[in-house]
């Protein structure tokens, strides 16, 4: 086998460009800060969504300590709602891995749902904390491993700032209401992507996990989700990921017709039969289980499923969701020594 004379960083961004690679990189749009990482630095979890250096000290040690190809900040879902005004919990004396959480919801009923969203939105929350984290990142790792981010889709975000019972329930009852709420959250997360992306980050994922096949039906999904997600993606000028949970299959031409350079999709997902349905140049991106895979189970198991993610087509191994911190270190390595010595 060839010795690659590729750096994560270019494997990565040719990937993007469909320029022919060496391998299948193996890397995340979402979080993966371990709690290795963070033992080594001294920091506690609850720490480092306060402090921007701290922040990207943490991410950056996920490819230092195991060759993992990307750093990725922030490592909590918060971010966009705290900025609209929801208050949150970052749980900042907590010795546990305890994410921040929203304590009090912006829209309380459904004649709320036209409030007004602040005019200094970027200035507001943890944004610009996240875009020096970037900044410093893009420093700590130069031209070695490529930096990304993400923010939420219009549809999660929604969720996020109300409570997502009334919001499903008003997207069958209210669907007008729904998209024009969609329609402003659109345009909030336009604004902060593209303050991510002056800040030179190298990808974005959009995170659009609450609008799953598992909840909302295909036609659904095409009517009153694709709209706004073409939006978002259309406004953008990098590298982009549109993140979707759950079961996907029905829905994979959907995300690619929202323009993103990618998709990625998780573990429900039957990776053959989408690389079947999307061709072979579509970039795809999948789709181990970050928990029950890398966290809880065995190196064997570990290397069995990341070849078969390899042999099912996937354009990238990507995992379904965030990597929980307390992923064993071994784990994490014997998932870059099965993508690196990986013979196709």
């Amino acid at each position: 086998m060839a010795v690659s004379t590729l750096t994560p960083k270019e494997r990565v961004l040719k990937l993007f460009r469909g320029e022919e690679i060496d391998r299948v990189p193996c890397f995340s749009g979402m979080g993966n800060v371990t709690t290795d990482g963070l033992n080594r630095l001294g920091y506690r979890f609850s720490q480092v969504h306060l402090d921007p250096k701290m922040m990207a000290e943490a991410a950056a040690t996920t490819p230092q300590l195991f060759g993992f190809e990307a750093a990725v900040v922030p490592f909590d879902l918060t971010v966009e709602a705290e900025a609209l005004g929801c208050e949150i919990n970052v749980y900042p004396h907590s010795e546990d891995i305890l994410y921040p959480t929203i304590k009090e919801k912006l829209i309380h009923n459904e004649e709320e749902m036209d409030v007004e969203f602040p005019s200094d939105l970027l200035q507001r929350g943890r944004i610009q904390l996240v875009k020096e984290a970037i900044g410093i990142l893009k420093e700590t790792l130069g031209e070695e491993y490529p930096v990304g981010t993400y923010v939420l889709g219009p549809f999660t975000l929604a969720g996020q700032i109300m409570e997502l019972n009334d919001l499903l329930k008003l997207s069958f009852k209210k669907p007008d209401k729904v998209g024009s709420l969609l329609d402003r959250l659109a345009d909030v997360i336009i604004e902060v992507a593209r303050d991510y992306e002056s800040a030179g980050v190298d990808f974005i994922t959009v995170r659009e996990m609450g609008a799953t096949s598992d909840v909302l039906s295909p036609r659904v999904f095409r009517s009153l989700i694709l709209p706004y997600l073409k939006k978002v993606f259309q406004a953008l000028q990098g590298n982009t990921v549109l993140h979707i949970c759950g079961k996907t299959n029905d829905i994979v031409g959907f995300m690619m017709e929202s323009g993103t350079k990618a998709i990625s999709v998780d573990q429900k997902n039957d990776i053959a039969e989408t690389r079947k349905k999307l061709g072979r140049d579509a970039l795809i991106f999948g789709n181990y289980d970050p928990y029950n895979v890398l966290v809880r189970g065995d190196e064997e198991l570990v290397r069995a499923t990341i070849r078969r993610c390899i042999e099912n087509g996937v354009s990238a191994v990507w995992p379904g969701c965030d990597i929980w911190p307390t992923v064993p270190p071994q784990n994490m390595r014997a998932m870059m020594e099965e993508v690196r010595n990986y013979k196709q």
